[in-house]
This record gives structure tokens, C-alpha cells and sequence, in this order.
């Protein structure tokens, strides 16, 4: 539909240009559908009413025991069969309402039977049954009584016909009675705009996923895209450190050693030797860079055989206790990564002597802390070191948590769920 059109029949009826529009014919086709449907409705209530007819008839003993075996059975199949009738309802509605009806994500199994989604189609199910039966039979007999007005010179050709209170002898009167049948064929089709926008709107109440559960669901949905992204991320940080590491550092190491060459051919030529100098500082700076893009021996070796690296290249003596097995690769590199800029921090800031990490496993989660005898009053809200932190661990559906009192110490402690790979 195009913009600004109506998407329910209530909206299409509240408008302009309702009775030349398709609406009308929706509304007619869902209400015309609505009493089988009840009909099958009505059926299957009734089989909820059957065991306690079996009690009046059977007697108390048998009827009792009649009662409870078929009562459980009832319970177990009604509200499987009533979400078959939400579902074939779900697709009617579009009839008089084209917005889609989300669900949200469902349970299975006997978990179904928990959810409030689930009563609320058996509650569908008793309205379809009850209230829908006696309002289609009542337009019925209004649509009826209008038919007759309207073919009334039809009916008056035998002779004189009573409608009501009023006795139609003439043609003249006949024709009146076709007029007021086909100002009244208008107003039920108004009528029956109203009556299935109502059942729409009851219905999409009923029929559409909670609040919550459609939250539940975009929030598996968003963090499922996360952990897609988390993955991609780090694929991306591999071949980077991949490139860089056969790529151009190849390429200096090859410079630096014909620098060397030319150096010792010339020496005594300061350009040739400054140059050989700057080429092998700048083969550090590009490996410092490298392991700080994607160590490798995080790769190859796991997190705490990482951590002990990061704490040998550390200015300050760090104590690192950490017995993880290995885990997922996002795990380890959020964990590596944190751990590399908590002690970052602690040498720029913290004034402190020394450090300690510790990494476990507990609970299926990875538990890292990093403890330092610093002056302590880290606060998130001075920088975005910290809040950078928490969002890298925030981005692996893990928490951090800070303590830096004024004076010291400061801990840090980082929990991430994982598992053993």
C-alpha cells in the first residue's frame, strides 16, 4: 500500500473513499470466514465441557476417575490445537489489519505451556467460540432481513408480503423497501467494518508476542550480530598482524641486513650508519606493533602463556597467576587486550612499585584481576581509558568491575562467560 494509506479497517472506515476501496470487501470476507472458524472453536471447547458432562451422566465414582484422565488429556491438547488456530488466525487478520503480527521467539516442548502467549491463544480460542458464534448470527439475521427488503418487488409478485410490522401490498411499496435494503446493505457494510476491526484489534492483542518477548528476541538478535562482529574483528586483526608480520616486516629485515652490508663495505659513511641504526629501530617499533595488533603467542599458546609475556615486558615487576585452559579466541584476546592496558595504565598513572594478575576459571566464566599498589582514584569518568575497557569487555557479554579507593589499591576485575574449548 502506498504512503498514508490505511492498514486497518478501522482506519480505511474512519477515512474518505471507504466504500469505493477494496476495504469493504476484506471486511466482508473476514466475517463471512469468522463462523466456521468459530464453529471449529465452539468444537473444540466443547470437548472441555464433555468430561463434566460425563460426571452428570455416569455417576460420581466412575464419572470422578472419567473426569481426571480426560480433563489432563484436554488440557495437554488444547492449547497445542489452539495455537494451530492462532496461526491460521495470524493470516486471516491480514484480511483487516496488513501489519504484520510478531510472535516472538517461542518455547517448545512442555515449556510452551508456561508461557503467557500460550493462554492467551487458548483465550483467542474462547472468544472464537462464545462471543463470535452469537455476533455472526445476529448480522446474519440483519443481513437477511435487509436481503428481504431488498428484493422485495420480487417477494410482492405473488401477492402481499409481511416484513416485521409492515404488511407490503403495492409495487410502490416494494420499491421503497428496496430502497431502505439498499441504504441498509451500506450501513451493514459499515457494520461490518466495525465488528471485524474490533476482532482484529482483540485478536492482535491476543495473537502478537509480549512486549517482552519481542525485546528477548532483538536482544538474541543484537547479541548474536555482536558476536558476529566480535568475530569478524578479530579475523580482521589476524590478517592484519599476518601482513604485516610476512609482509613488511620481511621487507625491513631484508633492509636492515643490506644497510648492514653497505655499512660494513663503507665504514666510514654516517648517512649509511644512521640509516642502519633508524632501520633497526624502526624492525622494533613494527614488532612491538605487531604483538600489540594479535600476539602470536596468544595464538599459539593460550592466554596465560600471554600473560607472562606481557608481564616479562612490563617496566614494572609483575606477578602473574594464571592457570586457564584455552578458550574461545574472542575470550583470550578480550582478556589479553584488557590486561595490556590495565598494566599500561598503572605505569603512566598509578605510581605504583609492582602489579599482580591473576586469571581462573570459574563457573564457566573467565574471572581476571589486576591488582596494583599504586595511589589508586582511577575514575571512568576522568578518561576514556577505562570506559574503553569495559565496552572491550562489554563487547564479549562480560562486566567489569573497579575498585580504586584514594590511596590504593586499585583492582580491576573482569568476567567474561566462556567455555573450555
Amino acid at each position: 500500500m502506498g504512503e498514508g494509506a490505511p492498514v486497518t479497517v478501522l482506519e480505511a472506515v474512519a477515512g474518505r473513499g471507504f466504500l469505493v476501496s477494496g476495504w469493504p470487501w476484506r471486511a466482508w470476507a473476514h466475517l463471512v470466514t469468522s463462523l466456521p472458524v468459530a464453529a471449529a472453536a465452539a468444537a473444540l471447547l466443547a470437548l472441555v465441557v464433555l468430561p463434566w458432562q460425563l460426571v452428570m451422566t455416569t455417576g460420581l465414582a466412575f464419572g470422578t476417575v472419567v473426569l481426571a484422565a480426560v480433563s489432563v488429556l484436554v488440557l495437554a491438547a488444547v492449547p497445542l490445537v489452539a495455537g494451530q488456530v492462532a496461526r491460521f488466525e495470524r493470516v486471516r487478520l491480514r484480511l483487516v489489519d496488513v501489519r504484520p503480527v510478531t510472535t516472538g521467539e517461542r518455547a517448545r516442548g512442555l515449556d510452551r505451556y508456561a508461557e503467557a502467549a500460550t493462554w492467551r491463544e487458548v483465550a483467542h480460542v474462547g472468544l472464537l467460540a462464545t462471543v463470535v458464534p452469537v455476533v455472526c448470527l445476529a448480522f446474519l439475521v440483519l443481513f437477511l432481513l435487509v436481503a428481504a427488503f431488498t428484493t422485495m418487488p420480487a417477494l410482492v409478485f405473488d401477492g402481499p408480503v409481511a416484513v416485521l410490522f409492515w404488511q407490503v401490498d403495492t409495487a410502490g411499496e416494494a420499491w421503497v423497501c428496496t430502497a431502505a435494503g439498499a441504504a441498509g446493505l451500506v450501513a451493514l457494510t459499515y457494520l461490518a467494518a466495525g465488528l471485524t476491526g474490533v476482532h482484529g484489534l482483540v485478536a492482535r492483542k491476543l495473537l502478537s508476542g509480549s512486549p517482552e518477548g519481542r525485546l528477548r528476541a532483538e536482544l538474541v538478535e543484537v547479541a548474536a550480530s555482536r558476536a558476529r562482529l566480535v568475530d569478524a574483528f578479530e579475523a580482521e586483526r589476524r590478517r592484519i598482524e599476518r601482513d604485516l608480520h610476512d609482509g613488511a616486516q620481511q621487507r625491513l629485515v631484508s633492509l636492515t641486513i643490506q644497510l648492514g652490508l653497505a655499512r660494513v663495505d663503507l665504514p666510514g659513511n654516517a648517512a649509511v650508519a644512521a640509516a642502519h641504526e633508524q632501520a633497526k629501530e624502526l624492525m622494533a617499533e613494527l614488532r612491538e606493533f605487531i604483538r600489540d595488533i594479535h600476539p602470536q603467542v596468544l595464538t599459539d599458546h593460550g592466554l596465560a602463556e600471554a600473560l607472562d609475556d606481557l608481564a616479562d615486558r612490563c617496566p614494572l615487576p609483575v606477578t602473574v597467576d594464571a592457570d586457564v585452559p584455552r578458550l574461545p579466541a574472542a575470550v583470550e584476546s578480550a582478556a589479553y587486550f584488557v590486561v595490556s592496558e590495565a598494566l599500561t595504565n598503572v605505569v603512566k598513572h598509578a605510581q605504583a612499585t609492582q602489579a599482580e594478575v591473576q586469571a581462573r576459571q570459574d563457573d564457566r566464566s573467565l574471572v581476571v584481576e589486576i591488582v596494583d599498589d599504586g595511589c589508586g582514584g582511577a575514575d571512568p569518568a576522568g578518561g576514556t581509558g577505562l570506559t574503553g575497557l569495559a565496552d572491550r569487555v562489554a563487547v564479549v557479554g562480560g562486566r567489569m568491575l573497579l575498585s580504586s579507593p584514594t590511596g590504593g589499591p586499585t583492582r580491576l576485575r573482569v568476567e567474561i562467560p566462556c567455555r573450555s574449548e
